[in-house]
Parts: C-alpha cells; sequence; structure tokens
C-alpha cells in the first residue's frame, strides 16, 4: 500500500513539472532587452537586431531627454541596416542624462536603456583638447520600482492567466496532498 502512494504522488509531482516545463522556459526570453548603447565624445549610438524590416522601415529610435516620457517627445532617428543588426545615431549631444527608446516598425519596442552624457574635463595644456566622458547605465530612468510586483512592468492578462493557473494548480495540489494523507484509502 505505501508503495502505490509514493507511486501516485510521484507521478503527480512529475506531470505538475512537466506542464510548468514550458513556461518556465519561455519567460526568461521575454525580460532580455534588445538594443545596446555607446557612446563617443557628444554622439550617442544604438544598435540592435530585433527589429524586421516592414514596409520598406526597420523602426524608429527616440533619445529621450530627462523631462521626457513619451517616445515621441524625444529626437527620433529612422533606424538603417540589415537583417542581423540596425542602428542609429545622434550627434551634437549636450551633457545630461538620456533614455534612448528603439520601436520597431511592426509597432513592438526593441528595449530601452539609460546613458549619461557629462561635461568634458578641462583641457590639460592649451594644445590638448579633451572630450567629454560619456558612460551607459543600464538602470531603469525612472529609479528602483519597489513593492508588490515592482520588477514587472506590464503584467498583461496572459500573465495574469499563467500565474492564476500556477496558483490554482498548487492549491488543488496542496489540498489532493492534505486529503490522501487524513484518510489514505480514498484518492
Amino acid at each position: 500500500m505505501r508503495t502505490s502512494r509514493l507511486l501516485v504522488a510521484r507521478s503527480g509531482m512529475t506531470l505538475a513539472a512537466v506542464a510548468a516545463l514550458p513556461l518556465a522556459v519561455a519567460a526568461p526570453a521575454a525580460a532580455v532587452s534588445g538594443i545596446s548603447v555607446s557612446t563617443t565624445g557628444t554622439t550617442v549610438s544604438v544598435v540592435t537586431g530585433a527589429c524586421t524590416l516592414v514596409n520598406g522601415s526597420w523602426g524608429t529610435a527616440s533619445l529621450l531627454a530627462g523631462g521626457q516620457a513619451n517616445f515621441s517627445q524625444g529626437r527620433q532617428v529612422a533606424l538603417s541596416g540589415t537583417t542581423v543588426s540596425q542602428s542609429a545615431a545622434w550627434s551634437d549631444v549636450n551633457p545630461g542624462t538620456y533614455t534612448v527608446v528603439v520601436m520597431c516598425s511592426n509597432g513592438s519596442t526593441a528595449g530601452s536603456q539609460s546613458v549619461i552624457v557629462s561635461t568634458p574635463a578641462p583641457p590639460a595644456t592649451p594644445t590638448a583638447t579633451a572630450s567629454p566622458t560619456v558612460t551607459a547605465s543600464a538602470s531603469p530612468s525612472r529609479g528602483v520600482m519597489g513593492g508588490l510586483g515592482g520588477a514587472a512592468r506590464d503584467a498583461g492578462p496572459v500573465t495574469m492567466a499563467v500565474g492564476g493557473a500556477l496558483v490554482g494548480t498548487g492549491v488543488i495540489g496542496a489540498a489532493w496532498f492534505l486529503r490522501r494523507r487524513s484518510k489514505p484509502h480514498r484518492l
């Protein structure tokens, strides 16, 4: 009797693990940002490989200043490139903190990343010229979003349905397990 109960419990856990495997494998792929931002002097450039050619356009990249929150408010540049890599660049960027956002022509966002352009250091000698120091950062532009679910920006209907299904499966499994322990002769 003891062996059959262990076999049933192991089968149930195996089925639950197999059902959850595709969800666990697919989830990390959505969190990866598909852009790379770099700076040289007063030029900020972005490279991505996430966009596809639709109606002769790869998409648009936007450089948003600190107070700008909307994609259309920034300095926009059309992406150019190939099926492997698309890029855009902005020249003569003033010192400050900016957010680079890439919107593909199919309406999806390839990613966003913050970049800081700082003022140039004073020249060491009259003949030497200094270029601005620029650092790229992958930090969120609005700071850390703490609290319940602060790491997730978009909890869409699919995410909510999958989460609800996993919680429901856990509750049903726990109830079944507790019932089996209290009355071993029942299923």
